[in-house]
Order: structure tokens, then C-alpha cells, then sequence
């Protein structure tokens, strides 16, 4: 899934440098049939900005957080949809905003 935060934004790595930064998240929800293996969350850029002590673990420009998904033996081939959440803390060079969501949508072929 690609990830594009807009120019002069970054949002915090996962995991997040400090416990009280919200860290990037992904979540999926459960459909039949489908199962999670795992997620994989991208290296992180280290920056300094003048809110921080010290560098930050951020995200920025375009990424990509990697979902190993398993389909049961007994699905049909279709095409269907994947729904979650992106749980992301923007912040830009002065200060991080209100953690929020975003609904995601992620296109699966059964074949």
C-alpha cells in the first residue's frame, strides 16, 4: 500500500522515536476467507526539526507499508476490497497536529 504524505508534511514512523508520538499504523479489517500474515512498516528517514530534542523517525514524500495477506483454499477467484485504517500523526517543520485516521481501501484478485 502506498503511503504519499503531501510536501512540507511528515508523518511519524512506525515504530515512533518518543512513546508519546503516535506511530503510523495500519489496520485491517477482517474478511472472510482473508487473513493477515504480517505487516511491514518502512525504514524510517531520521530528521531534526525545531520542536525535537532530538531526531525524529518520520515518513515522508511517497512509502510503501507492505501487507502479507493469506486467502483460504476454499475462495472462489473474485475480485474484492480490503477496508482498514491509516492511524498517522502529521506534523510539519514547527509542529505535529492531532493524531486521525483514514479510511484505506485495498483492492484484492483471488485467483
Amino acid at each position: 500500500m502506498q503511503v504519499s504524505v503531501q510536501n512540507g508534511y511528515h508523518i511519524n514512523a512506525n515504530p515512533p522515536t518518543f512513546s508519546y508520538l503516535k506511530a503510523t499504523e495500519l489496520t485491517l479489517e477482517q474478511v472472510p476467507g482473508i487473513s493477515v500474515s504480517f505487516i511491514v512498516y518502512p525504514n524510517a528517514l531520521t530528521k531534526s526539526f525545531p520542536f525535537a530534542e532530538k531526531p525524529l523517525a518520520v515518513y515522508e514524500g511517497t512509502t510503501e507499508i507492505k501487507v502479507r495477506l493469506r486467502a483460504n483454499k476454499s475462495l472462489t477467484p473474485s475480485t474484492q476490497t480490503l477496508p482498514g485504517s491509516l492511524h498517522v500523526q502529521a506534523c510539519d517543520n514547527q509542529v505535529c497536529y492531532t493524531p486521525g485516521t483514514l479510511a484505506v481501501s485495498i483492492p484484492l484478485s483471488i485467483k
